[in-house]
């Protein structure tokens, strides 16, 4: 049969070209799934770090940014900081933020680092780059819809649809209706 042929052909063309977008949105969607427990975008470490207190009573903010960053080995450039109390003070680097008692010489050092791969996942699920993108991921969803019903098709006979195959789908559509109906 021709048609079956056909849908057969295109089922597989499509898994081919499309199975490394699967991948990446099911990691991301895994990453996102859990976003309670962890940061999929960004490592955030936070340590608390001892400097030699600043004693100068000026309290020119510039001059004790400087010196807290010089303490910590801090070599990224400030963005802003803010002056808490007359002992503390927040410093906003590019990639790390700082708050510290200068008078005690204490600080609490908050590094972000990207996670590369999960990241630009993460920027394509969630579609941030719009225009073009959106086309693209449109497109994949339909593909997708394709290929879950045509691979619905796929075999003949006792493992085919018409056999153990729909007791299968039955209860794939049961999943979700219990979930929704237990949590909603």
């Amino acid at each position: 049969m021709k048609v079956r042929k056909t849908v057969r052909g295109l089922h597989r063309d499509f898994g081919y070209f499309f199975a490394f977008l699967v991948i990446i949105y099911s990691v991301s969607g895994i990453a996102v799934n859990h976003v309670n427990d962890w940061n999929p975008n960004y490592i955030i470490e936070k340590v608390r770090k001892d400097f030699t207190p600043y004693t100068d009573s000026t309290l020119v903010q510039e001059e004790i940014a400087a010196y807290i960053a010089d303490q910590l080995g801090i070599k990224d450039s400030l963005n802003s900081l803010f002056l808490a109390s007359e002992d503390e003070i927040d410093l906003f680097f590019q990639k790390v933020t700082v708050t510290a008692n200068f008078r005690e010489g204490k600080a609490l050092v908050e590094t972000v680092t990207s996670r590369p791969v999960i990241r630009l996942t993460n920027f394509l699920h969630l579609n941030v780059p719009k225009k073009l993108w959106t086309w693209i991921a449109d497109f994949f969803a339909l593909v997708l819809i394709y290929l879950a019903i045509s691979g619905l098709f796929m075999l003949k006979g006792k493992n085919g649809f018409k056999g153990r195959g729909k007791w299968f789908f039955i209860g794939g559509v049961l999943l979700p209706i219990i979930i929704i109906i237990l949590y909603y």
